[in-house]
């Protein structure tokens, strides 16, 4: 496939997608939303704020014109949102410090979900990542990963998607859902050179994580994560395209996030 984003940079993107004609070029993709939407059933880590929404106002002014604002305060880390390397790494990228480039490119997918619907503690191991590239072939240089398995099929049931419904520190003991094995994210590290990751379960780390060995490793190699994404199974093992835009928090360790996925027609 020759990839939407051809070129390095901003340019590429109206470059490519839009050539000499607006944006009339997006009609030969299909664009997939990666999100959750965010409201007061938004999934957030046990100890985290969750998402409120406040009515500043809404209905009929005096004036005669429609109005509506709201205020809304909520954690970095809840919903589909990015870690930035600098949650875990002293001294790596806030979500303002992370070049562009690598929150936009071509991606892969990997399929884990039979295995990870057969056990909630599972954690996508090298073998899963090696039997992906006898496939579909090597992982190429500058790649989005995305680890699909199958859990956003239960968002937002915090039952079924983080194992628990209690919340405070005595609930991390509780969580139960797959992620990325240190072991996996260290031969990506020094195996591959990829662009960022993303996975469409609460965190990186499988829920039984006490060290978040997989968050250290990848995010002290300044490689941004994306979490609780969804609508994977719509995405191809590859060919495909994806545009992973945070809240620019300053300073930030991570925000909310909307994701979308370009797949050619």
């Amino acid at each position: 496939m020759k990839s939407v984003f051809k070129f390095i940079g901003f340019g590429f993107l109206l470059c490519t997608l839009t050539g000499t004609s607006g944006f009339a070029q997006l009609s030969n993709y299909e664009i997939v939303d990666l999100s959750h939407e965010f409201s007061e059933e938004t999934i957030y880590w046990v100890t985290a704020k969750e998402f409120d929404l406040d009515t500043v106002f809404m209905g009929d002014t005096e004036k005669g014109y429609y109005y509506s604002a709201y205020d809304f305060a909520t954690a970095e880390h809840g919903g589909t949102h990015l870690d930035a390397p600098i949650h875990f790494a002293k001294g790596m990228h806030s979500v303002e410090q992370i070049p562009l480039e690598n929150l936009l490119g071509s991606a892969i997918k990997i399929d884990v979900s039979e295995k990870a619907l057969k056990d909630k503690d599972y954690q996508v191991s090298v073998n899963d990542l090696v039997a992906w590239e006898k496939q579909h072939g090597k992982i190429p240089d500058g790649s989005i990963v995305l680890l699909q398995t199958g859990y956003s099929q239960f968002y937002p049931d915090k039952e079924k998607y983080l194992g628990t419904r209690e919340r405070g520190e005595e609930a991390v003991k509780l969580l139960h859902f797959p992620g990325l094995s240190p072991g996996a994210a260290k031969w990506l590290v020094n195996n591959r050179k990829i662009k960022s990751i993303g996975i469409d379960t609460p965190s990186i780390d499988y829920g039984q994580s006490e060290l978040f060995e997989s968050h250290v490793v990848l995010l002290s190699e300044n490689i941004p994560v994306f979490e609780n994404l969804t609508a994977l199974e719509k995405l191809p093992a590859k060919d495909f395209d994806v545009i992973a835009l945070p809240m620019k928090i300053k300073g930030g360790s991570g925000g909310p996030l909307r994701i979308i996925a370009l797949l050619p027609k």
